[in-house]
C-alpha cells in the first residue's frame, strides 16, 4: 500500500486530480441527469470532468519534464499547473466555477499543504468564486464550497491548526467533505427549481465528488457512499451525517431567504432564457476586466469571469453572442471562442440536423494563420497554444463538429499522441469511424491536408495521407531558456536552437543564419518541397532571404510561406 501523505505535496495533488477524474468520470452521466439549474441543458457533469480533466493533464505536464531527474515537482509547481489547467480547459457555467475553486485554493497550496493552509485553501476558495459570479444563488455549488469551507475550519480550530499546531490533515479533510455533502442535500431547500424536480444542484455534487477524490488521497480509502442520487433523490447520510432524503414534490423547507427565490437573471425551469452561451479565454488587464464585467452584466445572465494575472475565463449567458465576444474584444484578444446555442444543442426543442458528411479531417494546429490556412482546406481546427494543449475533451468536441460518418485526426505533436489516442476511441463508441495519423508537427499535417481526397476509399485516403506525413522530415526553432546540455552540444540561455525531427541540431546566435544551416543540414539528404511557417513577430524578410537560399543552393527546390500567427516557434520548417 503506498505511503499516506502528510500533507499536499505534488504527488498528493498529482493523486487527487486523477482521482477526482475517475470520480467524475462515473458519475458523469448521473449528474448530467440532475443538471436543472440554471439551464437544463444536461451537461454539468460533463463539464466538470473535462475541467478536471485539462488540469490532470496540465500536472502531468508538470511530472514528465521532471522525469529524468530524482525529486518530484515542487508542490507550487503542481498545485499552479492544475490550476492553470482548469482555467484554460473549463466548460460551462460549473466548469468555470470549479476552476475558480481550485485557483483560489492553489493560492494557498503553493505556500504548504498542512491541514492548517488547507483549510484557509479552502476558505480562499469559497471566498474567490462568491466573487466571480456576477449575482450569487444559494443553493448552488457556492453554497456547497462555503459550508466546506466552514467545516473544515470548524475542525482545524478544534484541532488547533489555528493557532499552528499539527492538526491531523485528514479530519480537516473529512470535515470538509461532510461539510460539502450535508449542504448539498439542503440544495433543494433553498431553490426551487431543485426542489420542484426532486434533485440536488448538480454542480454541487460534483463538487462532492472531488472533495471525496481528496478524502481518498490523504486517507487511502474513499469516502462511505450512501444511496445513488439521481433525479428525485438526495444524499443519503455519509459518516454519520445527519442529510435527509427529499421524494419528488416535496416541500422545500423556508431558510434565510425565500427558497428558489433566485435573481431575475437566472431563469427558473420553463422560463425563457437567453438563447446562447459564450465561453472564452481572454488575454487582458485587470481594469479592461473589470468594465468587461459591467458590460457582459447588462447584456445577459449567468455570468462568471475567473482568472487573473492577464488571463481570464470568461462564461456568460446572452442573446446577442456577437456583443459578448465584442465585448472581448474591446477588453483584450479573446481566443477559444465557444458559442452554443442552447434552442439546437440542449435539447430543449428538436433539432432539424443536415445529414453528415461522408468524411472530414480534425487538425490540430500551433496558430490562428495555420488554422484559417486549413479551415479554408475544409477541415476542422483545434488550436493549441503555447502552454496550452488540447485535452482529449476538445479533440472529440472538434471530430462532432466535424459531423462526418469518418474522420481523420491530425495531432501534429508527438505528446499529442496519447490524447488523441483516448479522443479518437471515445468518439468511434459515438460511432464514427477514426484514423488517427500520427503527425509529429503541423508541417506533416499540412503535407497530409495537401493529398487528402474525400472521395476515394477512407483507407486509401488514410495511406495517402500518412506516407505524406512520413515522407516530410520537419523541424522548429526555439529560444534556449536556460544553460543545458543538447545533442549538439551545450547551449547558453538566449541561444537559438534549430530541431530537426526533434532533436536539437544546431546552436546558433540568431534566428537567419540558424534557420539556413537547418535548412542546409535537411536538404543534405534531398527534397522537392520546402515548407516555412513564420511566428506573429517574424519579419517577412526572413522568409525572403531563406527563399533566395534555397533558390541559389538547390535547385528544383520549391519553396511555400505561410503565416502561423501566435504560435511557440518563431519559424517551422518542412522538406518533402
Amino acid at each position: 500500500m503506498p505511503q499516506l501523505p502528510d500533507d499536499l505535496n505534488a504527488v498528493a495533488v498529482r493523486t487527487w486530480c486523477s482521482l477526482a477524474l475517475e470520480a467524475l468520470g462515473r458519475e458523469r452521466a448521473e449528474i448530467d441527469a440532475i443538471n436543472v439549474y440554471p439551464i437544463a441543458d444536461g451537461d454539468t457533469g460533463t463539464n466538470l470532468y473535462l475541467t478536471v480533466e485539462s488540469a490532470a493533464a496540465a500536472v502531468e505536464a508538470v511530472f514528465a519534464a521532471h522525469e529524468t531527474g530524482a525529486t518530484a515537482p515542487a508542490t507550487a509547481d503542481a498545485v499552479r499547473a492544475m490550476a492553470h489547467g482548469a482555467l484554460i480547459g473549463a466548460r460551462g457555467n460549473s466548469g468555470t466555477i470549479l476552476a475558480q475553486l481550485l485557483r483560489g485554493m492553489a493560492g494557498v497550496l503553493a505556500e504548504g499543504g498542512d491541514a492548517a493552509h488547507l483549510s484557509l485553501a479552502l476558505a480562499r476558495a469559497a471566498d474567490a468564486a462568491r466573487r466571480a459570479v456576477a449575482h450569487p444563488v444559494e443553493g448552488t455549488v457556492l453554497t456547497v464550497a462555503a459550508a466546506a469551507a466552514g467545516a473544515a475550519a470548524g475542525e482545524a480550530a478544534v484541532g488547533g491548526a489555528a493557532a499552528g499546531e499539527n492538526t491531523d490533515l485528514r479530519a480537516v479533510v473529512h470535515a470538509a467533505y461532510a461539510g460539502a455533502l450535508a449542504a448539498l442535500a439542503r440544495t433543494p431547500e433553498q431553490l426551487a427549481v431543485l426542489g420542484r424536480a426532486g434533485v440536488v444542484d448538480a454542480g454541487g455534487r460534483g463538487l462532492v465528488a472531488v472533495l471525496g477524490a481528496l478524502v481518498e488521497t490523504v486517507t487511502g480509502q474513499a469516502p462511505v457512499r450512501g444511496p445513488r442520487t439521481g433525479p428525485g433523490r438526495t444524499p443519503a447520510p455519509v459518516d454519520g451525517g445527519s442529510v435527509v432524503g427529499l421524494p419528488v414534490g416535496g416541500t422545500p423547507v423556508e431558510s434565510g431567504a425565500p427558497a428558489g427565490e433566485g435573481p431575475a437573471d437566472c431563469p427558473e425551469d420553463g422560463a425563457a432564457g437567453p438563447a446562447f452561451e459564450v465561453i472564452y479565454l481572454l488575454e487582458a488587464r485587470d481594469e479592461q476586466v473589470a468594465r468587461l464585467r459591467t458590460r457582459l452584466d447588462a447584456l445577459g445572465d449567468s455570468l462568471v469571469v475567473v482568472g487573473g494575472d492577464g488571463l481570464w475565463h470568461v462564461h456568460v449567458h446572452v442573446d446577442d453572442a456577437g456583443a459578448a465576444v465584442e465585448a472581448g474584444v474591446e477588453a483584450g484578444r479573446p481566443y477559444r471562442i465557444r458559442i452554443t446555442h442552447f434552442a439546437t444543442e440542449s435539447g430543449h426543442d428538436l433539432r432539424v440536423q443536415a445529414e453528415p458528411a461522408q468524411r472530414a479531417v480534425v487538425v490540430v494546429v500551433p496558430g490562428d494563420g495555420l488554422a484559417g490556412l486549413c479551415t479554408e482546406a475544409g477541415a476542422t481546427t483545434v488550436i493549441a497554444r503555447p502552454g496550452e494543449p488540447p485535452a482529449s475533451g476538445e479533440l472529440v468536441d472538434a471530430i462532432r463538429r466535424a459531423h462526418a460518418r469518418e474522420v481523420v485526426l491530425l495531432p501534429n505533436d508527438a505528446a499529442l499522441r496519447h490524447t488523441a489516442a483516448a479522443a479518437a476511441e471515445q468518439a468511434r463508441t459515438e460511432g464514427v469511424r477514426v484514423a488517427l495519423v500520427p503527425t509529429r508537427a503541423a508541417v506533416q499535417g499540412i503535407a497530409a491536408l495537401a493529398v487528402h481526397e474525400p472521395d476515394r476509399g477512407f483507407d486509401e485516403d488514410v495511406v495517402a495521407m500518412t506516407a505524406a506525413a512520413g515522407a516530410t522530415r520537419y523541424a522548429e526553432l526555439a529560444v534556449a531558456e536556460r544553460q543545458s546540455w543538447t545533442m549538439a552540444g551545450i547551449c547558453q540561455a538566449g541561444d537559438i536552437l534549430g530541431l530537426i525531427d526533434g532533436d536539437v541540431a544546431v546552436i546558433g546566435a540568431d534566428v537567419p543564419a540558424t534557420a539556413r544551416t537547418v535548412l542546409d543540414r535537411m536538404l543534405a539528404a534531398g527534397g522537392e518541397l520546402v515548407t516555412l511557417v513564420l511566428g506573429e513577430d517574424v519579419p517577412d524578410s526572413l522568409a525572403e532571404a531563406l527563399e533566395d537560399h534555397v533558390r541559389e543552393g538547390y535547385l528544383a527546390v520549391d519553396t511555400v510561406v505561410y503565416r502561423g500567427g501566435h504560435q511557440r516557434a518563431p519559424l517551422l520548417i518542412g522538406v518533402e
